[in-house]
């Protein structure tokens, strides 16, 4: 099997999770190098290839799962953001269908596909979407690129939309892994003193999933009903419960046992397309891939802990 993005956050954890159900990995990234332990590494800009090349690159794997975990968006520009979430896999789809056994290819889609929704409510996968950012979008139009693909031409393809995701390796560019890079300078004794931790207002309610748990849906829908029957489907990967920001901020900082002062920025400006509520209903992917997750959210909090603040320091 072959997992694209597999040097990323989630993609890392995807190539453990295939690997750990004795799979053979080939993992595909542009920064790929020898020596990793979870899989056969493909080094390979994705960016700049054609559907030609990339059937060659699955061919050679002998993919019989294809997982896309790339995609783009901390520190990227919009275009970026369409090269990575949107026509990579339109790509991936039509290098795919050039191939004679028709792997089955996983896309990992967003929750913010789904944009702004009524508080309380718990988002079903047949709600029409309607993203309200550059990354909602973007992300929409991988998933549509991929559901049309099945639809149209026999792809054998099948889209999990991922709530926000934290545990081991969570990136600084988003919150919580921005929060642990700031705790980690407070434990570092050659840092200068780092300012207060200044945040824009966290009044969001969101669904938050350890990335292992995405890992293992991964699993599940890559090896479910082998050779059809789940083609065009679209799954939901959370944990079905909507937590307060604010609250899951203050107990990353408390389980780091570190003296920081958080101030929220009562009078910035509202991020634009800013979505107050996200809970998704996981009922359809217990039901029809046997999946649901189970570690806690403190349990991804400590493993993201785990690697930048030294229990010692605790």
């Amino acid at each position: 099997m072959v997992v694209l993005g597999a040097t990323g956050f989630v993609g890392r954890q995807v190539c453990r999770a295939y690997a750990e159900a004795g799979a053979r990995v080939h993992g595909v990234a542009r920064g790929a190098r020898a020596g990793e332990p979870e899989f056969t590494p493909v080094r390979l800009d994705l960016a700049g290839c054609t559907a030609g090349h990339l059937a060659g690159v699955l061919r050679d794997a002998g993919a019989d799962v294809v997982v896309n975990a790339a995609g783009g968006v901390w520190g990227v520009t919009e275009r970026e953001m369409v090269l990575a979430n949107a026509e990579l896999p339109a790509l991936l789809a039509a290098a795919a269908r050039l191939l004679p056994g028709r792997p089955r290819v996983v896309h990992l889609g967003s929750v913010h596909e789904y944009g702004p929704v009524p508080p309380g409510i718990a988002i079903p996968e047949d709600r029409p979407p309607a993203p309200v950012t550059p990354y909602g979008r973007t992300k929409l139009l991988g998933t549509e690129a991929v559901l049309a693909a099945a639809r149209d031409h026999g792809l054998d393809g099948v889209v999990l939309r991922v709530v926000n995701v934290s545990g081991p390796g969570t990136p600084a560019g988003s919150l919580l892994g921005m929060i642990a890079a700031h705790l980690a300078r407070l434990v570092d004794p050659g840092a200068e003193p780092p300012a207060p931790l200044r945040l824009t207002p966290l009044r969001a309610r969101r669904d938050f999933v350890d990335v292992r748990d995405v890992a293992d849906a991964a699993v599940a829908a890559g090896l479910a009903r082998p050779g059809g029957g789940l083609a065009g489907e679209v799954f939901n990967v959370g944990r079905g419960e909507a937590v307060p920001v604010r609250g899951l901020v203050d107990r990353l900082i408390e389980l780091s046992g570190l003296p920081v002062d958080v101030l929220e920025e009562t009078d910035a400006t509202p991020q634009r397309g800013a979505v107050d509520w996200q809970r998704v209903d996981i009922g359809k992917a217990a039901r029809m891939l046997g999946w649901h997750p189970v570690r806690d959210l403190d349990t991804s909090l400590r493993d993201l802990l785990d690697p930048v603040v030294p229990v010692a320091a605790r």
